[in-house]
């Protein structure tokens, strides 16, 4: 694991910081298990917080039944962009099986921002994806992050989906309530924030230390593995320190989504407690 020596050996980084983020990527670049359905959102609370973050750019589509157009604020629904339809209509633009709930909107993800951006000032908890591709636990993450205050979260450019379809219903409007960062390589990322100011806590099963242990209220990039693999060596070399959650049940595993509330509860009490003092 890299040292604070080391780190503080690296070159600071600019007022700018450094921009890791890659080339836009090109439409359906990560479509698979998506379908047509990287640029759908549907449901209500997904649509809803989608429609009301400044962050996003316009709308394409807005598929609404007459019941859910009668809900929307007035200035959307007249919008150009809105359509009555069938709820049996709506469903035919979607991937088979998509609860809809009436609503669904065809638009691009919110602007990525950059590193330096996301971690400036140093404050709080940031959540780091490391190769987890599954739109369901990445939607089920960014929940828990909205839900135990998170900053923000840092997603690969090429290894993750885009925040739409079913990640999007799953996240229930968490990917409008937490911003994000999407980066080519997740250690320059970690060596970045760590020149900010950022301690990296790496989550996984054979750590000697349980997060309890390990976390102590200093701003703090929270780096989750995905299920087989986990935490990536070069990745976890990048981080202060790796944790493990305590399992006092005998269970030795986790799905990621259920161990990453955890770790963010976790996280969530120790800054509670550095803030109150007891």
């Amino acid at each position: 694991m890299s040292s604070h020596s080391e780190r503080n050996d690296r070159k600071k980084p600019s007022a700018q910081g450094r921009d890791f983020r890659s080339k836009p990527r090109k439409t359906n670049e990560f479509s698979k298990g998506q379908g047509d359905a990287k640029d759908w959102i549907w449901g209500i609370h997904a649509v809803e917080a989608a429609l009301a973050n400044p962050a996003r750019p316009a709308p394409k589509r807005l598929l609404a039944t007459a019941d859910r157009a009668k809900r929307l604020a007035p200035a959307i629904a007249r919008a150009p962009f809105v359509q009555i339809l069938e709820g049996a209509d709506i469903a035919r633009q979607l991937p088979a099986g998509a609860v809809h709930q009436g609503l669904a909107l065809k638009i691009d993800e919110p602007e990525a921002l950059s590193v330096y951006d996301l971690g400036t000032p140093a404050q709080g908890l940031l959540v780091m994806f490391d190769q987890i591709t599954d739109p369901q636990n990445i939607g089920a993450i960014f929940r828990s992050a909205a839900a135990f205050g998170a900053r923000g979260a840092i997603l690969q450019d090429r290894h993750a989906p885009a925040l739409s379809g079913v990640l999007a219903k799953t996240a229930v409007g968490a990917i409008d309530k937490v911003p994000y960062a999407r980066v080519v390589n997740l250690s320059r990322a970690l060596e970045e924030l760590a020149d900010l100011g950022w301690r990296a806590v790496g989550l996984s099963g054979e750590a000697e230390q349980t997060l309890d242990q390990v976390l102590d209220g200093r701003p703090t990039v929270l780096v989750l593995g995905s299920e087989g693999e986990g935490v990536r060596r070069l990745v976890a070399e990048h981080c202060d320190v790796m944790g493990k959650i305590a399992m006092p049940g005998g269970f030795e595993s986790l799905n990621v989504s259920a161990a990453a509330a955890v770790a963010l509860y976790e996280a969530s009490k120790v800054r509670a407690r550095d803030e109150t003092g007891s």
